[in-house]
């Protein structure tokens, strides 16, 4: 089983996000913020990480160099998922290393999709 860490300040997006990934076929970690989901990340490298921009403490851009740096790093879909709609900022994440992006609020339909196009589904999907 895929297994896609969500690493999102809001416990209520987490929550949103793992039904919809459980409903996907991911198994589903949590992390509250980027130390968190980068600490996490050094213990059990995720297939996906569905990340957001904002968060105390280390931001999802911050977040994805040191993850891209990590031995393995550079395995795992990064798929943003924020409310930041700047097209420099997107550019930049995209730059940055991120694989896909989406907009804050999302549904199944989106998140779907747009792990389809990053090539993260798991397979069945």
């Amino acid at each position: 089983m895929k297994l896609c860490l969500v690493v999102d300040d809001s416990r209520v997006v987490r929550k949103v996000a793992r039904r919809i990934l459980e409903d996907l076929g991911f198994g589903v970690a949590e992390a509250g913020d980027g130390a968190e989901g980068l600490a996490w990340c050094r213990g059990a490298m995720p297939d996906v990480v569905l990340l957001d921009w904002a968060m105390p403490g280390m931001d999802g851009l911050e977040f994805l160099r040191r993850l891209r740096e990590e031995p393995g790093g550079a395995g795992p879909k990064v798929v943003f998922c924020s409310a930041e709609n700047d097209l420099d900022r997107i550019r930049q994440a995209l730059d940055e290393g991120a694989d896909e992006y989406i907009m804050k609020p999302f549904d199944g339909d989106i998140v779907a999709s747009k792990l389809a196009l990053a090539g993260a589904l798991p397979s069945g999907q």
